[in-house]
């Protein structure tokens, strides 16, 4: 338990150094505005996978995630400087694909109800059919 506690205080504070750092000290072009939106450390604190959604539509995501790449060693130096790590974990960096999921999960939802809206699927009786409780 006390692990996984620790583990969780690493990640929310590599993912706050990272934020920092990339919006601050990365001079690659391909980079660009980077939202870190994850960091998930390995158990063992060797590996970071680090999340990131680019925005701003200058540079697709594979162009940010090798600038990205391309600056890991500077960017685990200064993790590990900043936090005081004895040992900084590598960084990998991986485009968040969630925010996509979850769009793509909230637009099927809704082509659904619609579709059952459009074949009278509710069968609940309407809030004025419903037979009035008795009044005191």
């Amino acid at each position: 338990m006390a692990g996984n506690a620790r583990r969780e205080r690493i990640e929310g504070e590599v993912q706050r150094v990272l934020s920092t750092l990339v919006a601050r000290e990365i001079k690659d072009p391909r980079v660009g505005s980077v939202t870190i939106t994850a960091v998930q450390l390995a158990p063992d604190l060797s590996v970071a996978r680090v999340f990131f959604l680019p925005f701003g539509g200058r540079h697709e995501a594979g162009e940010v995630q090798a600038g990205l790449a391309s600056a890991a060693g500077f960017l685990r130096g200064e993790v590990g400087r900043r936090l005081s790590l004895r040992h900084a974990p590598r960084l990998e960096f991986v485009v968040d694909r969630h925010l996509e999921e979850a769009s793509h999960l909230t637009e099927l939802i809704d082509r659904a109800i619609g579709e059952d809206r459009a074949k009278g699927g509710s069968d609940a009786p309407e809030a004025s059919d419903a037979p009035a409780g008795p009044t005191r």
